[in-house]
């Protein structure tokens, strides 16, 4: 299948190479083009503009930082609408604010052509391990349509409902998962307090019944020497996510304090100047502010 690919960063340079494996061409776009240049090496096309990669393609896909680049890279004059078939379908995979979302498919439909949410819900890890989840949000005709591609990214793919509904999901597992990972480093730290060595704790907790996926291969980056260089999520980044939460929440009208109190955590990091690091590390913060 002739595919678009649309924003190549560190989650979509590693959906596009599973998308080649899996026998289908690549035609990509990248802001800066020395990002793709491994892709390009490797057999993917490379467009000057996402117009340009939507127009040959039976589906196109993009993932990139946040709402406004979402509508940038979708509606602009040179952007996936313009070069979007009408057989085609857009699926974009970034996670963004719901009304974000459906606002941009609003445009899609009111062109005669299809938008669906597609957030990807996982890490490089788990994508590279062949496990990332994947929930859609639109018309479901198109959803099918979609569905043999998404198994190319990952095994678990389901449609949430209509459009914006799977960006809303989207929202509220990260807001579960970085609750999780807080009161890990909050766990973490009380243990260590009271005389547990980290390593240990860490141990206990990975085999205990709170043990989780994102806990496994992210609970021991807080052991010595052991967080990576480059973080899989950085604090700026996942608090991105985190301040979707409380503006859904909002706009709702449905309480989140734990995402309230999570994210005080990701601003205790950047306080304290480690924003850079994955955000697991918001286990340092619990432990100055224990005295530790």
């Amino acid at each position: 299948m002739e595919i678009g690919f649309v924003g190549l960063g560190d989650m979509g340079s590693l959906i596009v190479p599973r998308l080649m494996a899996a026998g289908h061409r690549v035609t990509g776009w990248n802001r800066t083009r020395a990002k793709a240049e491994p892709l390009i090496a490797a057999g993917m096309a490379f467009a000057d503009t996402p117009r340009a990669a939507a127009a040959s393609a039976e589906i196109v896909f993009s993932i990139v930082t946040d709402g406004t680049a979402v509508e940038r890279v979708a509606l602009a004059p040179d952007g996936i609408l313009a070069g979007l078939r009408e057989d085609a379908v857009y699926a974009d995979m970034s996670t963004i604010a719901p009304h974000v979302s459906r606002g941009v498919a609003e445009q899609f439909a009111k062109a005669g052509r299809v938008m669906l949410d597609a957030p990807i819900s996982g890490s490089p890890v788990t994508i590279q391990a062949g496990q990332a989840s994947v929930m859609v949000g639109g018309d479901e005709t198109a959803y099918e349509r979609l569905v043999p591609v998404l198994l190319a990214i990952g095994p678990k793919v389901m449609r949430v409902g209509g459009n914006g509904l799977a960006c809303q999901m989207k929202i509220a597992v990260n807001l579960l998962l970085m609750v999780e990972v807080i009161c890990f480093g909050e766990s973490v730290a009380l243990a260590e307090k009271g005389g547990v060595d980290r390593a240990v704790a860490v141990e206990a907790i990975l085999k205990s019944v709170a043990a989780s996926p994102v806990l496994g291969y992210r609970g021991p980056f807080i052991l010595e020497g052991k967080m990576p260089a480059k973080p899989l999520a950085d604090v700026t980044l996942q608090q991105k996510d985190m301040l979707l939460a409380l503006d859904l929440g909002r706009r709702l009208g449905s309480p989140v304090p734990l995402a309230a109190a999570a994210n005080e955590m990701m601003n205790a990091c950047r306080g304290l100047g480690i924003d850079h690091r994955d955000f697991v590390a918001a286990h340092e913060v619990y432990r100055r502010l224990g005295g530790q």
